[in-house]
């Protein structure tokens, strides 16, 4: 097989034609009748499916989130603030992106058995196209709740269908995926097989829907069935203090042979993928596209375990004293004074050393990385992909094997059944790999603190940035998180506050770096059907409160 990332999508067309589109085949180009035919033609049709696995685009959705403010208003921004309606642009992209590629999933498995070749290949690439649509129904049915659960491709008479109930197609996904599962191989896809779905990617995105739907027994399983094929493993590149923050570098390509975490990814290559991420959270000349916020920067433990309103070691009096005696993923997720970057000229006057940061700069002149909030993301960046435009290949990492660890715990959690071993062997995995003491459940109940908060905040942090906090403030019901405003440093803290210009402040010295977010319950845990396919199709019936 082919590389899937040096595929193209030529055959898409194919998957936009019905087999009686034409009463005879023109014999000098591809249709759906005479496309299926050979092995070869299959690969291709399966290796077009992985352009609709999510790219930077699951990195945007952070910015719907409390984790990160986007400098202008944007969509996603407008989305998280509450300040949106079922008009919104990206509601419609997203609708139609999604079903687009569950169409062209539909498509593959109507026509796969057509090919002359061997069935036991053919079911595999079946199977990695299930687990592609199981991943597109994902993101619909955690925006829209109910919708329309399509396994066939439709004709023009038949499009005019009604919402299908959440449960109901999440009941399918998961039995879907345990049967792709069966066909899938339990070893880590290389050389020509890179990024290719696996029995693990199989399982561990089972394990992420039924943990979003309260499924927490199926959850518990699926993620247990993923530990135990004994093929993953957290990454670590030697360094305990950069052991977190290569694994989003070029350090932690799956092409690099050394990456045994990852289990879903957008995989990029030099010259042949390439994206400009690393630019954006650090750009040299404009404010950055994601900007920490003080309740991420304040989810990060102490160093001893407990949270910063507990612990005697927070004595905060200096912009510097935030970094200290942390979570050590707090500094390789966020830019500590001292490190180095990208940015280039920070906030200090005189700036002889460009490749190191040491003050958050406020005022944009066109030279040095702005931000918001007083901080900056360190993750996700490569340094040497900052200074040019569209040159990072760093891959996406979508689902890793660290957030099925999360998952057993928080389901276990959830049935009453969580141990001590049960957090020694997933959690404070993910502690030891940065050095970070480890969780001890008798420690945290002697110390007042919910097991279930610390939980949750444990899966904050390590997976910031990558696309799941705004999931997981609707599932756990949180959404009053998003109708607050976005904070940022106190610039009493900063040695020159005057530094943070004409930036607004709350009473203790706190940058209010965004306000008017608003967040009601009774509709903004769904988003709104689209209003074009509303228009195209009143069955949908509207989401309540929109």
């Amino acid at each position: 097989m082919k590389r899937i990332i040096y595929l193209g999508s030529l055959c898409l067309m194919l998957f936009a034609c019905d087999g009686d589109f034409l009463d005879r085949d023109p014999q000098d180009q591809l249709t759906n009748n005479n496309f299926w035919e050979n092995e070869e033609q299959l690969i291709l049709a399966a290796n077009a499916l992985y352009s609709n696995v999510k790219a930077k685009n699951t990195v945007n959705m952070e910015n719907m989130g409390d984790n990160t403010l986007w400098p202008s208003t944007t969509q996603y921004q407008q989305i998280g603030s509450g300040n949106y309606g079922p008009d919104q642009t990206t509601l419609n992209t997203e609708w139609t992106t999604q079903y687009k590629g569950v169409r062209q999933a539909n498509a593959f498995l109507e026509n796969y058995k057509k090919a002359d070749m061997d069935s036991l290949v053919a079911e595999r690439l079946a199977a990695e196209v299930r687990v592609i649509r199981a991943l597109m129904y994902s993101y619909l049915t955690a925006f829209w709740g109910d919708v329309p659960l399509v396994t066939t491709t439709l004709g023009l008479d038949e499009l005019m269908i009604p919402r299908t109930p959440k449960e109901e197609v999440v009941d399918f996904l998961l039995e879907d995926l345990e049967d792709a599962a069966r066909f899938l191989p339990s070893e880590i896809p290389t050389g020509e097989n890179l990024g290719r779905m696996s029995k693990g990617a199989a399982l561990a995105l089972k394990a992420r829907i039924a943990l979003y739907n309260n499924r927490f027994e199926v959850a518990e399983k699926a993620a247990k069935d993923v530990m135990d094929l004994g093929v993953y493993e957290l990454f670590t590149s030697g360094d305990p203090s950069r052991n977190y923050y290569d694994l989003f570098t070029d350090a932690g390509k799956l092409a690099n042979g050394n990456n045994r975490e990852t289990i879903i990814a957008r995989v990029n290559l030099e010259d042949v993928s390439m994206h400009n991420l690393s630019r954006e959270i650090q750009v040299p000349d404009q404010v950055v596209r994601w900007n920490p916020t003080k309740s991420l920067i304040d989810s990060y433990l102490m160093a001893d375990g407990l949270p910063i309103d507990k612990s005697p070691l927070y004595d905060v009096n200096t912009y510097e004293d935030v970094f200290e005696d942390r979570d050590p993923r707090m500094i390789q997720t966020i830019l500590r004074p001292g490190s180095e970057w990208g940015g280039r000229y920070d906030g200090r006057e005189e700036n002889d050393d460009p490749g190191i940061f040491e003050v958050p700069k406020f005022q944009s002149d066109r030279r040095g990385a702005v931000t918001l909030t007083g901080y900056y993301f360190t993750k996700y960046v490569d340094l040497g992909a900052v200074p040019t435009y569209n040159r990072d290949d760093n891959d996406f990492h979508l689902l890793r094997y660290a957030e099925v660890l999360l998952t057993y715990a928080e389901a276990r959690l959830e049935q009453g059944t969580l141990t001590q071993d049960d957090v020694n062997k997933t959690i404070n995995l993910l502690r030891e790999r940065v050095g970070m003491i480890p969780m001890n459940l008798a420690e945290l109940e002697a110390n007042g603190l919910n097991i279930r908060e610390e939980i949750r905040r444990e899966r904050r942090v390590e997976l910031a940035l990558e696309g799941q906090r705004y999931f997981d403030i609707k599932r756990w019901e949180q959404g009053a998180f998003l109708g607050e405003d976005v904070k940022g440093t106190n610039i009493h803290w900063l040695a020159d506050p005057e530094a943070a210009g004409n930036l607004r402040t709350d009473e203790d010295g706190f940058i209010l770096a965004h306000t008017g977010r608003t967040f009601d319950p009774g509709k903004h845990y769904l988003w709104p059907i689209p209003l074009p396919q509303l228009e195209r199709n009143p069955d949908l019936a509207q989401n309540p409160g929109w």
